[in-house]
């Protein structure tokens, strides 16, 4: 026997054909534990042991914190809650990914089909008239026949097998998918809720302030028609007030698109939530306690992260699946068949014919189709590591971003909490000295400016703290096993 290694032989077209029955299988199995490709390294990217960005909790708390399940329940707001659970159900997106799901389930089953033999039947009849002019006589037949068909193929080296690792790697990608798109959505809805407050309690700040103003305004006038002010305050408390006014159209604006933008996550028309978002309620307060995770338990929950896992997994067999497409194949072929010359006699058939075909096929010349193949899966391979690299390097930055926002958004809160006290101290007191006749009315308006511009920016500062801790709740990859889709996609 020739001593040759498949791989030679395979590269080799002047090999004869002949050779491939005469390599044995064992050396063929040898041969192909050669052609898988290398596999990914267990770590793409450095972790770091912990979160550079200063944490505004206690360590043990930090550490010990994990579950985020069902985080937005942290909040204590029923009408948050309300929203998430008929986001989850009832959004068009959460359902496209669960159809995608069930779609790459099937095409799984599929892929599975091919490493099972295949089996198929028919009947076939034949009738035929025969005319002889000279006898004018005629003579008729008939015959029928059935038979059963059998063809397999058998999967020597594992190509098919490969390829169905690739598929089941596939659904896990989609299943991850379903929860990254859940998560997302939970975060979207948290998001939008708070900044519909926000708008809420901006209008309400305005509303008191141009309150406010109207009594200013007023005593202006009064103080113009008895004589003991001037037109030019009655003027600049009229200027004041109607730019205050002027504020709450843009408000109430926001207000309604932020409620449509809400329906639309839900699922629903744009006024179906007028009802349950008609009272108005503070901007949910974030919760003392903190859900932080360490750097590699975050990567390990998020979504994202195990998706674009999974797709270099599925990368990978592809890649063992084409390399696997040098080696010979075998395929199976039989067939019963019965023949009869009346169709009730196909039980009892006056003829029976079996046969069974086996052919091994080896590919000699192909012009390169199959190393081109190869590195097209390769090149493949190297992309699904680059994109699980981004991935890592995303979700760790936007952790730290996350981190950073809440302590920077705290630091702000606090002093504009300060300042908005000591402004509303600076407006009575100018208010009082005007009333004294000590101050002119511009410093009364400056005080009141003054006064709704923090006002103003304390509440978007606040929203702008819940924000971040539900970013941070996002980037560690929570929200997503509570859902009740979650369990009708696994």
């Amino acid at each position: 026997m020739p001593t040759v290694t498949f791989r030679s032989f395979l590269d080799s077209p002047t090999r004869p054909l002949w050779l491939v029955a005469t390599i044995p299988l064992s050396l063929l199995a040898t041969a192909c534990t050669h052609l898988e490709p290398a596999p990914p390294p267990a770590e793409v990217v450095a972790l770091p042991d912990t979160w550079s960005a200063p944490l505004a909790v206690p360590t043990d708390i930090a550490a010990t914190a994990t579950d985020l399940s069902s985080w937005w329940t942290k909040f204590n707001d029923p009408v948050l809650a309300r929203l998430i659970d008929d986001a989850l159900l009832h959004s068009p997106d959460i359902r496209s990914a669960i159809s995608r799901v069930a779609e790459s389930r099937a095409r799984r089953l599929v892929q599975r089909a091919d490493l099972l033999p295949s089996l198929s039947a028919g009947v076939s009849g034949q009738g035929s008239a025969t005319r002889n002019h000279e006898t004018n006589t005629t003579a008729t037949g008939e015959s029928y026949s059935a038979d059963l068909n059998a063809s397999w193929q058998v999967d020597l080296f594992g190509e098919q097998g490969k390829a169905v690792d690739a598929a089941t790697a596939d659904l896990k990608q989609t299943t991850a998918n379903l929860h990254a798109a859940q998560i997302s959505l939970v975060a979207e809805v948290a998001t939008t809720y708070v900044n519909l407050r926000a708008y809420e309690r901006r209008l309400d700040v305005t509303e008191r302030s141009l309150a406010t103003r109207e009594e200013s305004t007023q005593l202006t006038t009064w103080r113009e028609q008895a004589g003991v002010g001037d037109v030019l305050e009655s003027r600049q408390a009229s200027a004041s007030l109607e730019q205050t006014r002027a504020t709450l159209p843009t408000l109430r604006q926001s207000i309604s698109e932020t409620r449509h933008r809400l329906a639309l996550l839900c699922g629903q028309t744009p006024a179906a939530l007028d009802t349950l978002l008609h009272a108005s309620a503070p901007v949910p307060t974030p919760p003392a306690d903190l859900a932080l995770t360490f750097p590699a338990e975050t990567l390990r929950q998020r979504p994202d992260v195990q998706a674009a896992g999974f797709a270099v997994e599925a990368a990978n067999a592809r890649t063992s699946s084409a390399r696997r497409q040098r080696l010979p194949s075998l395929s199976l072929n039989g067939s019963l068949g019965v023949d009869a010359l009346k169709a009730g006699d196909l039980f009892s058939p006056t003829t029976t014919l079996a046969n069974v075909v086996g052919s091994l096929t080896a590919p000699i010349f192909d012009a390169g189709r199959i190393r081109q193949s190869i590195r097209i899966q390769d090149e493949l391979t190297e992309q699904a590591l680059a994109a699980y690299e981004s991935t890592v390097l995303t979700a760790l930055s936007e952790v730290e971003n996350a981190l950073v926002a809440i302590q920077r958004t705290g630091e702000r809160e606090a002093s504009l909490t300060r300042a908005v006290g000591l402004a509303r101290e600076a407006q009575e007191l100018a208010q009082q000295r005007y009333d004294a006749g000590q101050v002119d009315f511009l410093t009364v308006l400056d005080a009141q400016r003054t006064l709704l511009s923090l006002e103003d920016s304390l509440v978007t500062t606040a929203a702008d703290q819940t924000n971040a801790h539900i970013q941070l709740y996002l980037a560690l990859g929570g929200g997503w096993s509570a859902p009740p889709t979650s369990g009708t996609a696994d």
